[in-house]
C-alpha cells in the first residue's frame, strides 16, 4: 500500500472522529483514542476562570488554530480528503478540532450539559479567510461550527486585525475566534483597555489556550484564560 494511500485512510479516521464530535455523547465531550478526555463536566484548571459559562453575559473567546506541520519533514499537514498540504493540519490538529466541540458544546443523551467554567458555547463563530494562505484557523472551528448550526466567517483576512476588533466591540452573545496565534495580541490590543493585562505574545508552542474577554464597562474588558485540557500533554498552566 502506497504512502498517499495510508496517509488518507488514516485522516479518514480522524475526520470520522471530528463528524463523531457533532453527534451528542453519553461523556459529554469529544472521545476519541490518543489522550481526548471528555471536557464537559471537568473542573476548572489552575488559572481557568471560575466565573458562570453561558450565563456569564456576552464574551469574546479566542483560540489559536490546532497543530500545525513541521517547518520540515513530519508531521505534515493534510486536507481531509488526506491530500498532504502544508497549509492544513496535521493528524492531531484534526483530532484537537473534534475535540473542541465536546469543550464548547457538551452533550450528553439527555441534550446539552454545562460548557466548563469561563467558557460559552458560542453564538458566532469567527476565522481567517482561509483562501489567501493558512487554512487551519478555519478547519480548526469547521466541526464546531457544524453542531452548532452556524454559518463559519470568514469575513476578516488575517491581518485585519484592526477591522475585526472594530466589529468584536460591537459584537453581542458568544463570540469564539480561530486565529493565527501572532496576530491574537493585535486583535487585543485594538480592542481597548484590557484588565488584567494581557500576555504580550501567545506561547508558539500552546495550541491548548483559551483566552477570553468580557466587556467590563466604559469600553474597557475583563481577561482571563482557560486550558483547554483536550489532548495528551495539554499543559493545565495559562500562558
Amino acid at each position: 500500500m502506497s504512502r498517499r494511500v495510508l496517509l488518507a485512510s488514516g485522516l479518514g479516521s480522524v475526520a470520522a472522529l471530528a463528524l463523531a464530535a457533532c453527534v451528542p455523547s453519553a461523556g459529554g465531550g469529544a472521545s476519541a483514542s490518543g489522550g481526548v478526555a471528555p471536557t464537559g463536566s471537568a473542573a476548572p484548571a489552575p488559572g481557568a476562570s471560575t466565573s458562570p459559562g453561558s450565563d456569564g453575559g456576552p464574551r469574546v473567546m479566542f483560540i489559536r488554530h490546532a497543530e500545525k506541520p513541521a517547518a520540515s519533514g513530519s508531521p505534515y499537514g493534510v486536507q481531509p480528503d488526506g491530500t498532504r498540504d502544508d497549509e492544513s493540519l496535521t493528524v492531531q490538529g484534526w483530532t484537537r478540532a473534534g475535540a473542541l466541540v465536546g469543550l464548547f458544546d457538551p452533550q450528553t443523551p439527555d441534550g446539552a450539559s454545562p460548557v466548563r467554567a469561563g467558557l460559552a458555547r458560542p453564538t458566532r463563530i469567527i476565522a481567517a479567510d482561509p483562501s489567501k494562505g493558512s487554512r487551519r484557523p478555519a478547519q480548526t472551528v469547521t466541526p464546531l461550527a457544524a453542531r452548532r448550526g452556524l454559518t463559519l466567517e470568514t469575513t476578516w483576512k488575517k491581518d485585519d486585525t484592526a477591522a475585526l476588533a472594530d466589529a468584536l466591540r460591537t459584537a453581542t452573545g458568544h463570540v469564539l475566534v480561530s486565529w493565527e496565534h501572532e496576530l491574537i495580541p493585535d486583535i487585543l490590543g485594538h480592542l481597548g483597555q484590557i484588565d488584567p493585562a494581557p500576555p504580550t505574545a501567545w506561547p508558539s508552542e500552546r495550541f491548548d489556550l483559551v483566552w477570553w474577554l468580557s466587556p467590563s464597562g466604559a469600553g474597557g474588558w475583563s481577561f482571563s484564560q482557560v486550558p483547554q485540557l483536550l489532548l495528551a500533554g495539554d499543559s493545565p498552566a495559562p500562558a
